[in-house]
């Protein structure tokens, strides 16, 4: 989703050609699950003949204070983005645009036009984002709730030092925490971790003094790099985990340093083992993807599948032949798992389209159903067959 430094480019953005103009074309699209608590008429009769006075922003949301209020908010979601024709704007990769697309784009949700021609569209592909006019954006939810600016309104070493080392949560958790700091999202959580050598699930409180200024600073050096280049990830350096934090995990590299991938603070999480070492903890493979993975079964020479460890496929094998000589049909099938969430649905913003354990649940419902109805036709051919065979015997007395 877009974080400080996309939302921080699209308000400079915005406060670089918008700023001083009046609103003399408004569009609200009619879709009340982004447009949030207001109809489209109200909302485009609230802002027609305003004049753009400042563009603000506060962790990932961002709004536009207009000569009087209420003033429109945006909270950018998962795929929120901000164009203004003719103006190169920092395009999230998932929100991207394209420029031969109509416009106002199909995915606008909110549509300016402005006393010298300019407009500026708020588009949201995946409809995660949420506009909203409020009288005063700083006073409600979610702005309100919002733990310090990363940028904006960073805190001292001191206090940042103090705070962690009296929080027990993992570190990759609580950067995530918007009311603790806002506007860190998932990738910048995880370069700063690896620019400070910090495993994204040490337990906050073990950080050393030495641990939190490192990472103190670097927080600031790498937002105010990405900001400082429009978002612009393709000039982002080189060093950074960024660029291969998407890769597939045996081909991504850092340095030449193998990636690998786990989950923490629920995120799907890139870092470095080699350089970013747990220390204090059990082991990281008691939980996240490297778990999951050493229990995968692995294919052999001959194309059959076997379970990574020797002594769990003996006493299979050993299940299996007791249960052929007791004329079982072999192995009950695996249960259904629900499957791991991508990096792209599981946000705080966003919502899901599906319920999936109540999916797996249903499924479960129906293998057991359909175990019982066997289990009911076999007792009553078993019944039947002793009443057949006491018949017989009757008739041959």
């Amino acid at each position: 989703m877009p974080e400080l430094p996309e939302v921080e480019a699209a308000r400079r953005a915005v406060e670089e050609n918008c700023v001083g103009k009046k609103i003399t074309k408004c569009i609200v699209a009619d879709d009340s699950k982004v447009i949030d608590a207001v109809s489209r008429s109200d909302f485009e009769a609230s802002v027609l003949g305003k004049l753009i006075v400042a563009a603000h922003r506060k962790g990932k949301n961002m709004w536009l204070q207009l000569d009087s209020p209420p003033f429109p908010s945006f909270q950018f979601g998962m795929a929120g983005a901000i164009y203004i024709k003719g103006v190169a704007v920092t395009k999230y990769k998932r929100s991207a645009v394209k420029d031969e697309d109509e416009w106002p784009s199909k995915y606008s949700k909110f549509f300016i036009e402005l006393d010298d021609g300019l407009e500026l569209s708020f588009t949201d592909k995946r409809r995660f984002a949420k506009v909203r006019l409020l009288e005063d954006p700083t006073s409600v939810p979610p702005v309100s709730e919002l733990g310090p600016d990363a940028l904006f309104e960073q805190m001292t070493l001191e206090k940042f030092t103090e705070s962690l080392h009296k929080r027990k949560t993992e570190i990759k958790a609580l950067l995530l925490d918007q009311s603790y700091i806002s506007g860190i999202g998932n990738w910048v959580a995880d370069e700063v971790l690896y620019q400070a050598r910090i495993h994204p699930r040490q337990a906050a409180s073990s950080l050393s003094d030495a641990s939190c200024s490192i990472l103190y600073q670097c927080i600031k050096e790498v937002i105010e790099k990405a900001v400082e280049v429009g978002a612009d990830s393709s000039q982002y350096p080189n060093s950074w985990i960024f660029h291969s934090r998407e890769k597939k995990p045996d081909k991504a590299f850092v340095d030449g340093k193998k990636i690998d991938f786990i989950t923490a603070g629920g995120r799907t999480t890139a870092y470095v083992p080699e350089l970013q070492k747990l220390s204090g903890s059990a082991d990281v493979k008691e939980t996240g993807k490297t778990k999951r993975q050493a229990s995968k079964k692995v294919s052999t020479a001959d194309d059959t599948e076997k379970p990574t460890d020797s002594k769990e496929g003996d006493l299979g094998s050993v299940k299996s032949k007791k249960g052929a000589k007791a004329g079982a049909k072999g192995r009950k099938p695996a249960k259904k798992q629900k499957p791991e969430e991508s990096d792209e649905n599981n946000d705080s913003d966003a919502g899901t389209d599906c319920d999936t354990d109540q999916v797996v649940k249903k499924n479960a419902g129906n293998v057991t159903n359909r175990k019982r109805v066997g289990e009911e036709k076999l007792s009553k051919k078993r019944v039947q067959s002793n009443q057949t065979g006491r018949s017989s015997k009757r008739k041959a007395k």
